[in-house]
């Protein structure tokens, strides 16, 4: 099942993605400028073989909710989302702030 929401944060507007995979749920949060999501995203990968691209992006893990997702903190952040001030440790919610 794929689930795709509108997610309102402090008057600004997100979108919500959850697909429901064998055994894991893949968690999204997005904008035009960046996201956030669960344990599936390789931010080393993003940093280094995908870095002209410039992505915004951060990954928080042990989350099986949207939920989960706003309140938990980052693991891991690229290089171009420490640039916007979203640092390891930054809750999901404060994170999509920044983005914002």
């Amino acid at each position: 099942m794929v689930s795709i929401e509108p997610l309102m944060i402090e008057g600004k507007t997100f979108i919500a993605t959850s697909v429901s995979l064998p055994k894991t749920t893949l968690l999204t949060i997005s904008n035009d400028k960046g996201y956030i999501m669960c344990g599936a995203l390789d931010v080393g990968l993003l940093n280094e073989k995908l870095k002209d691209r410039k992505i915004v992006a951060g990954r928080a893990v042990g989350v099986k909710t949207i939920d989960q997702l706003l309140n938990a903190p980052l693991e891991s952040v690229t290089v171009e989302a420490e640039a916007l001030g979203i640092t390891v440790g930054m809750m999901g919610k404060d994170a999509l702030l920044k983005m914002g």
